[in-house]
């Protein structure tokens, strides 16, 4: 470890020793077994969000919520949005039991303090929030970002999301093998982009879009915020992208870090310079690439929007978790979406035409209502089968029956805080 806190494994890699390593960390497979979720949420005050949260009240309010015992770790985001990542699950009902148990002794602990949660893919009332985090790593960020526009800045403080982690599946063929999977998760991670598009509004305005936030990844940056090409084997394509991606920053002993312009992994490999880059400065690059499916070993699904009410996050959760987990559910939701492959066309995800149309539309695309039509259903015969309890299982069907059905979002319901 350097003076500066900084971890050094101390050899320099070549380009062959980082693609054999990106094979080996990115995709772990074995039988589908655990199960993660990230819930992100905006801090707002209790008797009127619409009023901003003084950053020393809410650097106070994180320090009592650090201080709960908690099962999830909890992280605060660059503009104050609270971060809950559950530990590894052996089922969904471990995961939305214990994430929920969490999510409940953090509300007791704000409600004294006059602070609430509020689940939105992007903050309705506030654009831009201000940064709060002053980190080498933010600022290294921001400068980077605000090279293509201000949607970096915005990521980074006024957007929340629901991560879903799913193990990367097996290594042999099948609807739960790790190739299939990924390629699910790309057809399939448009749907969910427009079922549970949240981020109509921001800053008291609507944006045209359903999903806001969506769109900023999809304005973020050239290459960071895309997935890999399309066609391909999953291991090969990804090693490529991440090689191929310029550098957020190179890290220092000291502050600010220096924010290169153009330099991908690949060329720092390759050339050694502004100094040899090493397996923990490889790691540290796969921090800063924001795909709509991040693979980390397991798959990090990263295209849902922050929902509303206390448990609105556990349909998107319990949907993820049916139609990938459970064989049936997983072959009858890849037949419905499979065809969007033509449609979304070569681009990657989320600059092809069915990404946008994902953000833009939501299910009033007809393209995306239909597999809809097919995936809830799948999803509400396979919860059963995965354990899921009655109340998830009726939190599924009245989503389904309330907005599914009718080719409708949660954002549908959001003109009222843009008055």
């Amino acid at each position: 470890m350097s003076s500066s806190g900084i971890p050094r494994s101390g050899s320099a890699l070549t380009v062959d020793e980082a693609e054999d390593l990106l094979r080996c960390i990115c995709f772990k497979t074995g039988p589908p077994r655990a199960l993660g979720v990230e819930v992100e949420w905006l801090v707002h005050e209790l008797r009127d969000p619409r009023l901003p949260v003084h950053p020393r009240r809410l650097a106070s309010a994180v320090d009592t919520v650090r201080s709960l015992r908690l099962a999830s770790a909890i992280t605060l985001e660059p503009g104050g949005q609270l971060e809950l990542s559950s530990p590894p699950a052996a089922s969904l009902m471990g995961c939305v039991d214990t994430l929920s148990a969490d999510l409940r002794a953090v509300r007791d602990a704000l409600a004294p303090l006059g602070l609430a949660l509020s689940g939105y893919g992007v903050d309705p009332w506030h654009a831009p929030r201000e940064r709060l985090l002053r980190e080498p790593r933010y600022d290294a960020m921001e400068a980077a970002l605000d090279r293509t526009g201000p949607s970096g800045r915005a990521m980074m403080c006024d957007s929340a999301s629901v991560q879903i982690c799913l193990d990367a599946g097996h290594e042999e063929p099948g609807p739960l093998g790790y190739h299939r999977r990924w390629q699910l998760a790309h057809l399939l991670g448009a749907v969910l982009v427009a079922a549970f598009a949240n981020s109509s509004v921001h800053g008291g305005r609507r944006t045209g879009w359903r999903s806001t936030r969506q769109s900023l990844w999809t304005d973020l940056d050239p290459a960071r915020a895309l997935a890999p090409a399309p066609d391909g084997e999953p291991r090969a394509a990804w090693a490529t992208h991440v090689l191929d991606t310029p550098v957020m920053c190179v890290r220092g002993e000291e502050a600010p870090w220096a924010v290169p312009e153009g330099l991908t992994f690949r060329e720092w490999l390759r050339t050694g310079r502004p100094r040899p880059a090493d397996e923990d400065d490889l790691r540290y690059h796969l921090t800063t690439l924001f795909p709509p499916v991040r693979p980390r070993g397991h798959l990090e699904l990263r295209m849902v929007d922050a929902q509303r009410g206390p448990d609105g996050w556990i349909v998107p959760v319990a949907v993820t978790a049916a139609l990938f987990d459970d064989p049936e559910a997983a072959e009858s939701v890849y037949r419905a979406v499979k065809p969007l492959a033509e449609r979304a066309g070569p681009e990657a995800p989320p600059r092809n035409p069915l990404w946008l149309a994902a953000a833009r539309d939501g299910l009033t695309d007809p393209d995306l209502h239909a597999a809809a039509l097919v995936a809830f259903p799948a999803a509400l015969e396979a919860l059963p089968r995965i354990g899921a309890s009655a109340a998830v299982q009726r939190a599924v069907a009245a989503f389904h029956e309330r907005y599914v059905l009718l080719g409708s979002c949660p954002a549908d319901d959001l003109q009222e805080v843009a008055s």
